[in-house]
């Protein structure tokens, strides 16, 4: 199954993909109107599904959706640095023995084609592919042997960072939530659709035609199971929660000389199975 959150003609709409074609879902279903709607409820998934099979829904052409976040506004977005030792190796910071968090908050979120919004404060504006991960149902205190079980589906993260303003401090928390940075979506992908923990999938970063980041899921130091196991022992996961996996290395603060996104860049991130995010960068309007 692969759902999208959009607006069509203004409204906010759930849409499905299916062969090669889009679908409007909230014109033959009530009350959802984006995945996080249909991650709240009980039995949200199967209800879709069955508009599925049936094939239900108004085809749209992909033109006429501007794409939101794929959960416009979940109640935690828990993200994970330093997960690949590639990267933890290019960053100064040790390789963790314990999952580095932090959190991202819903006003730095942005959908698939909108634009990445570089701050007039800075001009280090990096990027990060990766993996996200949707909790499907309330997890507290599960074992790593029981958390897929927990994981609705799979999406693409860009969590475009501004460096120099990650760095001023050892918490990173303003430095990962500008306005306008975190690119999420444009694909749910259910958990059906792909290896367990979505383990083993190829992930790449492109500005342009030139790939800087080629990584691989599998390569993650904490996979989805552990993470989960680990988080819900402290934190309750509730159904839409996201979970954003790090990214491997190749980002551009590393390089010599290091590589920022620029206006008029185009970011691509793609993940094998899931599909492609793609995000232009503009500087920030300034008033």
């Amino acid at each position: 199954m692969r759902l999208g959150s959009a607006l069509f003609n203004g409204q906010p709409v759930l849409v499905a993909l299916a062969g090669e074609d889009w679908f409007n879902l909230s014109v033959v279903t009530e009350g959802f109107h984006d995945v996080s709607e249909v991650l709240a409820a009980p039995d949200g998934l199967d209800i879709v599904a069955e508009l599925l099979s049936s094939e239900r829904g108004i085809l749209v052409n992909e033109s006429d959706l501007i794409w939101r976040p794929l959960t416009p506004r979940p109640g935690k977005v828990i993200c994970l640095g330093l997960n690949y030792a590639d990267h933890a190796a290019e960053s100064p910071y040790d390789r963790p023995d314990y999952p580095v968090l932090f959190a991202r908050f819903t006003t730095s979120l942005i959908g698939h084609r909108r634009p990445l919004v570089r701050p007039v404060l800075s001009d280090q504006f990096d990027y990060e592919g990766e993996l996200v991960a949707l909790i499907g149902r309330r997890a507290h205190g599960v074992t790593s042997d029981d958390a897929l079980a927990y994981v609705a589906g799979y999406s693409i993260f860009n969590d475009a960072s501004i460096r120099d303003y990650q760095f001023k401090s050892p918490q990173w928390t303003v430095g990962k939530n500008f306005d306008g940075t975190g690119a999420f979506g444009p694909m749910f992908v259910s958990v059906d659709e792909l290896p367990p923990g979505a383990s083993g999938l190829r992930l790449t970063t492109k500005i342009g035609s030139d790939v800087m980041q080629d990584g691989n899921t599998a390569d993650m130091l904490f996979g989805v199971a552990e993470t989960i196991a680990i988080v819900s022992a402290a934190i309750t996961l509730e159904p839409g929660d996201v979970l954003v996996m790090g990214t491997p290395g190749g980002v551009g603060f590393a390089r010599k000389p290091p590589v920022f996104l620029r206006p008029g860049d185009t970011v691509t991130v793609t993940i094998e199975g899931i599909g492609e995010l793609v995000n232009d960068v503009v500087d920030e309007l300034q008033t």
